[in-house]
């Protein structure tokens, strides 16, 4: 029996047989509509099966990847080597007094209507970013003045050696658009966000407001990876590129929005190759006009093609 076939029965005894995939497609499950092949796509149903899941690698030194919907994120055309996990069936979100919990794979958009439903107000700031919890404290998203770690509490991860340990928000390095969760090999599964109350019709016309703003401004339209690039200090990147005259510049299926110079949308069936020139060209066509180096917001990852 080859590799590959140990691996994965050794799974099926380790997560439910329905929730791992072989050789699974990934643009399939993301935000951007990009990337290549995973050896494995798992998708686990309880903390449990995360630690199993995490144990396994560390001992069969098989690597794995956390996944969440991509809306961050750029994975290379050849896919991912190893064991991809998504923890989408994780998405629990409750909350009691001024205490929300979410679990990593719910999305933040839907605990911020959860606390809207709830007249709690803290979360009206994430009312329109696409990505996951669990994603949201990997980076400590935030919009129009708020972020993740105005609010956060706490959060139960399973660390590198796959044990359920409890972080403060304070132990999480949250920061502008970072956290020490990569480097310290963590894996969010829950979150517990500290609110206040709040009166509902205030708290809906914040968020309509919000709403309204970036829908009329970002291009919804078409995948994307959201912001592509962070705020340079003492500038905004958009108006950078939207001065370089970048917008509508495409390679391949790859453009840079005519609606929103910061973003850049797979309009025909980019490739990641396609997204990485084109991001790269931005840099240095900003770099050159205006001498401000473009750090990426998104991350890229997996392999080239051979």
């Amino acid at each position: 029996m080859d590799k590959q076939k140990i691996i994965y029965h050794k799974l099926l005894n380790l997560v439910k047989p329905e929730n791992v995939k072989v050789n699974e497609t990934l643009k399939n499950h993301l935000y951007t509509k990009l990337g290549g092949v995973a050896d494995f796509f798992i998708t686990p149903t309880t903390f449990q099966e995360v630690q199993n899941v995490v144990r396994f690698s560390n001992e069969a030194e098989v690597p794995f990847t956390l996944l969440g919907n991509g809306s961050n994120l750029i994975i290379k055309d050849g896919g991912i080597r190893g064991i991809v996990i998504n923890l989408k069936h994780l998405n629990d979100i409750s909350s009691e007094g001024t205490t929300l919990v979410a679990q990593s794979g719910a999305r933040i958009i839907d605990a911020s209507r959860h606390a809207l439903k709830e007249s709690l107000s803290g979360l009206e700031f994430a009312c329109g970013i696409p990505g996951t919890v669990g994603g949201a404290l990997y980076m400590n998203a935030g919009a129009y003045g708020g972020e993740i770690k105005d609010v956060l509490d706490y959060a139960y991860v399973v660390d590198k050696d796959g044990n359920l340990v409890k972080r403060l928000a304070s132990e999480l390095g949250l920061d502008y658009r970072t956290s020490n969760i990569p480097d310290n090999g963590d894996i969010v599964l829950e979150a517990t966000f500290h609110l206040k109350p709040g009166n509902y019709e205030e708290i809906k016309a914040v968020m309509d407001d919000l709403t309204y703003k970036r829908e009329s401004k970002q291009p919804l339209e078409y995948p994307s990876c959201g912001s592509v690039f962070k705020r340079p200090p003492g500038y905004f990147a958009g108006k950078l590129i939207q001065d370089s005259n970048l917008q509508g510049t495409n390679i391949g299926g790859a453009e840079v929005s005519t609606k929103h110079a910061g973003f850049i949308v797979n309009k025909d069936n980019a490739t990641t190759s396609d997204y990485i020139s084109l991001i790269e060209h931005v840099q240095s066509t900003v770099k050159e006009k205006f001498g401000v180096d473009l750090e990426r917001e998104v991350r890229i990852i997996g392999e080239d093609l051979e």
